[in-house]
């Protein structure tokens, strides 16, 4: 899982990022510690805190004191409208970049997608 070309704690924020957008981080529940994170990944304790901290900065995590960190209410949709836009930024405009240079207008983008998720729907999972 871990990625050696990637910083660590971006790569632990990420996964709590997508048990929060899969539902199995449910907002008002329980993020995993920092020392769980660490344990789990075999990382150094500090790593995964900065990752935490990463996501309580973006509003996407919140302390109790004494207690832990929990998901924010509102934290799936504020993700999810993040990546969307990521999506767009590192996909779709190098697509569309793409399809000018072959002389592709959006009607053939539009049959392009639809028989290729025609051809990959079963296997995407």
């Amino acid at each position: 899982m871990i990625d050696e070309g990637r910083a660590l704690f971006l790569q632990i924020a990420e996964s709590v990022e997508d048990s929060i957008i899969d539902g199995s981080l449910a907002p008002e529940a329980q993020a995993p510690s920092t020392n769980e994170l660490a344990a789990f990944y075999r990382i150094n304790p500090a790593t995964a805190a900065k990752g935490i901290a990463m996501l309580t900065d973006k509003g996407v995590l919140y302390k109790r004191r004494g207690i832990g960190m929990f998901v924010a209410p509102g934290a799936r949709d504020l993700l999810l409208a993040e990546r969307r836009s990521a999506f767009a930024d590192r996909y779709i405009d190098p697509l569309l970049v793409e399809a000018r240079k072959l002389g592709l207008g959006p009607d053939d983008l539009g049959r392009l997608l639809t028989e290729r998720a025609a051809t990959t729907e079963g296997t995407a999972r």
